[in-house]
């Protein structure tokens, strides 16, 4: 398995920049938390012993950017604390960064979105009320980084919390009726949206483990539907929702392998795209599994 991807998780090396983070393109100096997190998670797929010192540097690049406060944040922007999930799940395992990981968690279980009462005249089919996470401090709620937040939040000892159980109950109140989940909402003026494939494969990887197959059967029969034909990122989110759910498809690798091998046309891919690739490619069980498998829920 390790031979066919290789040639990339060499690309992925030689993206550190001084310090062990990792930058998002070929040749930047500058390390970002979101993409130095994906490397490590990538790294940590590939069971390569000999990456253990770039692992171990990388989590500790991570440590230097943590705030006061626990959050990961992007550079430029503090209040875009999303990254701070990633940097839970990149932790995980590490004696040496517990105290990183806790402060992370107890970041993000104190933290939510700015959230509001439904009214009747409201255009919107979800339940704004339901508290979850948002891509920026003191926004509303979406998909993506709510289930990226209850996916650390869980493998880091916390799936019973009342902030887990809560998001939880958030994207069951955002999966469409017909099956998976776009950006977070269902319904506007009446009219049904449609799913993305990658939202759809980050939130079945969160819900592993907190609710039945049967509650989100309507969603893995559309993403596997879907996977084949689909663009690199979606692709990898599509695989790594599936996998969690032990519906991997059996064409997997091949696909994701011939996604890799584009960038001989389109040129090499960010970071985070490169690390998703190759930790969908290399976590058969999902990315939850890199620390550690969920029970299923009957």
């Amino acid at each position: 398995m390790l031979e066919r991807f290789a040639e990339y998780l060499e690309s992925l090396r030689s993206r550190r920049v001084a310090g062990g983070g990792f930058a998002n393109r070929p040749g930047d100096a500058t390390a970002r938390p979101d993409t130095t997190a994906w490397a490590v998670l990538a790294l940590i797929a590939a069971g390569n012993g000999s990456d253990a010192s770039v692992v171990a540097q990388g989590r500790e690049s991570l440590s230097a950017m943590q705030l006061e406060d626990g959050r990961l944040a992007m550079s430029e922007l503090r209040e875009a604390f999303w990254p701070t999930a990633l940097g839970v799940l990149a932790w995980q395992g590490s004696d040496r960064h517990r105290d990183s990981l806790k402060e992370a968690v107890a970041f993000l279980l104190r933290t939510t979105g700015d959230h509001f009462e439904r009214t009747p005249d409201m255009p919107i089919g979800h339940d704004p009320s339901i508290r979850g996470w948002p891509w920026v401090e003191n926004t509303h709620s979406w998909v993506e980084p709510t289930a990226l937040s209850l996916l650390a939040i869980s493998t880091a000892g916390e799936s019973s919390h009342p902030r887990a159980l809560e998001a939880v109950r958030l994207l069951m109140d955002r999966q469409l009726p017909t099956g998976g989940w776009n950006y977070g909402n269902t319904f506007v003026y009446g009219k049904q949206l449609l799913p993305l494939p990658q939202t759809t494969g980050v939130a079945l990887s969160a819900l592993q483990g907190h609710v039945s197959a049967r509650e989100i059967g309507a969603s893995l029969d559309y993403l596997a539907k879907a996977a084949e034909s689909l663009a690199p990122l979606s692709l990898a989110w599509a695989i790594l929702g599936l996998s969690a759910w032990e519906r991997r498809p059996r064409q997997a690798e091949t696909w994701l392998e011939a996604r890799l091998g584009q960038q001989s046309r389109y040129g090499d891919y960010t970071t985070d795209l490169l690390s998703t690739l190759l930790v969908s490619a290399l976590a058969p069980r999902g990315i939850a599994a890199l620390a550690g498998p969920r029970k299923a829920v009957p």
